[in-house]
């Protein structure tokens, strides 16, 4: 679990706040790197949430930090996973719907990113009608 301190008591726990961030990092970072203005548009969506609205700006910051530190060490399938076992059922479609608009945020999705969302929302264990219903809503809200 995420401390205030910014440290995390064990590698493999964390709550449904840091499993939402770690799945929208590693959809971020499917393409294979990391721009800064996908980080900003990560940082902006997540302020905006219910989970987050009591995490500090620096805190979200020292977040950010630990799970970029996380999926560097341990690869972006350890950090879904992990993510997966934090995350509250009634959460999984949310989490999908945030790394589908992420992915989706440039207007260019790549092979990679495909295969990230393709193997997500199986992970997640979302219904592949509700998964696509989800990536049709994503792609008109990207249009504008």
């Amino acid at each position: 679990m995420f401390t205030s301190d910014g440290e995390t008591d064990s590698p493999q726990l964390m709550g449904a706040a840091e499993a939402i961030a770690s799945i929208a990092l590693v959809a971020i970072a499917a393409d294979g790197y990391l721009a800064d203005q996908e980080g900003q548009d990560m940082t902006m969506m997540l302020s905006r949430m219910h989970l987050f609205q009591g995490y500090p700006e620096d805190m979200l910051h020292r977040l950010f930090d630990s799970l970029l530190m996380r999926l560097k060490e341990q690869g972006p399938a350890a950090l879904v996973d992990q993510a997966k076992v934090a995350l509250p059922s009634d959460l999984r479609e949310t989490a999908f719907a945030i790394a589908t608009d992420l992915v989706l945020s440039d207007r260019t999705v790549t092979p990679q990113e495909q295969a990230f969302l393709d193997d997500l929302y199986r992970i997640l264990e979302i219904p592949g009608d509700t998964a696509l219903q989800i990536v049709q809503v994503m792609t008109i809200k990207n249009r504008g």
